[in-house]
């Protein structure tokens, strides 16, 4: 099934035609609050008093025109504001393909730093997202760039991929901050873990080794981007036990999900953030948190119901 709907997600027909049917956008209003700006920044809002702060990403990937990524980082910029406005505890992460990597990476790079340098001024941070396998060097590389440059920038890496401790290691130099996740793409058993213990144990002791980074100063930040409880409980047992406080153990979960949970955790001193969604493309995203947890799915068809 996890095959089927990764495979789903990048079909180009269904791409066009699956976001028009009424039950799928109704069944999509679960993990995103909506396609607008001022959607996410409401959804922040109603966050605040269960203290849980907020990462936003504007939906969008792989763009073919350089006009396309200015327009991007335009309404980046203008997030920011919004966000310095409102006075909200958010950062916001981006994908640089979103922001013409594809087409002129020395460009992107000028795009990101300035967003890093306006994210700074405001005492917030910018995190670039993981992509598919394709993209994984070049955005590493990339982020030891931006990382020399801004302090207050972090990368997503993926848990399941066999390469991860080895860019672990090639990325302490730069004292990095770290989204670790699982991973959300379709990847050939050559490169990637893909059943669900090896790709836990792989999560777990990527984990660790981020965390002792953490305590010794060898890295700035990790964030356990997942909502599996028991590698949260796992890993915070790892924190704990390297002398990091409670809430210098940061989790972050998709909006929608597990909301009970990130309250709970929140209210336990937890470090907690909602990875708020929003914008039209996204089909390709939603697929592939369907094919992250059944449960997703099983909500999803209950849609067909009245």
């Amino acid at each position: 099934m996890r095959r089927i709907l990764l495979w789903a997600a990048r079909n180009p027909w269904l791409r066009q035609h699956v976001p028009r049917w009424r039950f799928v956008r109704r069944a999509v209003r679960r993990f995103m609050p909506g396609e607008e700006m001022g959607d996410a920044l409401a959804a922040a809002e109603r966050y605040r008093a269960d203290r849980i702060g907020a990462v936003f990403t504007l939906l969008g990937e792989n763009l073919t025109a350089f006009d396309q990524a200015e327009e991007i980082a335009r309404h980046y910029q203008e997030l920011l504001g919004e966000i310095a406005k409102r006075g909200l505890d958010a950062e916001v992460s981006l994908k640089l393909t979103q922001l013409g990597f594809d087409i002129d990476p020395k460009r992107t790079f000028g795009l990101v730093d300035d967003l890093a340098r306006r994210a700074a001024d405001m005492g917030t941070w910018l995190w670039i997202d993981m992509e598919g396998s394709a993209y994984v060097d070049g955005t590493v590389t990339f982020y030891e760039r931006v990382r020399t440059v801004h302090e207050n920038t972090g990368l997503c890496i993926q848990a399941y991929l066999h390469r991860t401790p080895a860019d672990i290691v090639r990325l302490l130099p730069v004292r990095p901050a770290i989204r670790l996740v699982k991973g959300a793409y379709d990847e050939p058993a050559a490169i990637a873990y893909r059943k669900g213990p090896e790709v836990d144990a792989a999560y777990l002791a990527s984990a660790a080794e981020l965390l002792g980074a953490v305590a010794e100063g060898r890295a700035t930040r990790l964030i356990l981007g997942t909502h599996d409880l028991r590698l949260i409980e796992q890993s915070a047992g790892f924190a704990e036990a390297r002398g990091l406080a409670r809430e210098r153990i940061e989790v972050q979960m998709l909006y929608g999900i597990r909301a009970g949970e990130q309250r709970r955790l929140a209210a336990e001193g937890f470090n907690v953030r909602a990875l708020i969604s929003y914008g039209s493309y996204w089909y390709p995203w939603y697929v592939r948190r369907l094919a992250e947890r059944p449960a997703n799915l099983v909500f999803a068809l209950r849609q067909l119901l009245p």
